[in-house]
């Protein structure tokens, strides 16, 4: 199974990255490589995230890192990282 970031996806991270990095570069840097190593495990494990409680949908799934979470959709042959974002935002189900 393939992994594919979305543009928005990266954009989010990479924002996220740039926020810890203003008090704090290394903590920016293990974060960036906590996200990345969850999401490779999805390789081996797609549906190891749990369903997103607020969309509900089996294919739409999340892990978290620290107090942000990673959405990606489960496809037949990829998974697509879809949105990064702080625990605390609820996700609307036309933001997927």
């Amino acid at each position: 199974m393939k992994i594919t970031w979305s543009a928005l996806a990266v954009e989010q991270a990479r924002e996220i990255a740039s926020y810890i990095a203003l008090d704090k570069p290394s903590a920016a840097e293990n974060w960036i490589d906590g996200i990345f190593e969850s999401v490779d495990r999805l390789v081996e494990f797609p549906q190891s995230g749990r369903m997103v409680p607020e969309i509900k949908r089996n294919e739409i799934r999340e892990i978290v890192q620290g107090s942000y979470r990673v959405i990606y959709k489960v496809q037949e042959t990829q998974i697509l990282i879809l949105l990064v974002k702080a625990y605390r935002q609820k996700l609307k189900e036309n933001e997927i």
